[in-house]
């Protein structure tokens, strides 16, 4: 079973394909990084990783029903710290 890859710096899941993949300078595919976060080798947002959990949260929500915003945020600040945007 294949791994599961995630942007490392939203922590979206980038699926199987590359089709989320965001792009390099050179216009090649970003395997890091999705097309929301990375375009023509730059971050679309100049934000703070606090800043991105708060974008982040209603999203984690939105695909987990169960999970609290507090839950959500918890998780986030324990798994961010460890993506390559947040280390």
């Amino acid at each position: 079973m294949e791994e599961t890859k995630f942007c490392q710096c939203c922590a979206m899941p980038m699926g199987q394909t590359d089709e989320l993949y965001g792009t390099n300078k050179d216009g090649s595919k970003s395997t890091d990084y999705c097309s929301y976060c990375f375009k023509d080798g730059e971050f679309i947002a100049d934000i703070s990783m606090e800043e991105m959990i708060e974008v982040c949260i209603p999203h984690m929500l939105q695909s987990n029903k169960d999970m609290t915003e507090d839950e959500a945020r918890t998780m986030m600040n324990n798994f961010f710290p460890t993506l390559k945007r947040w280390k």
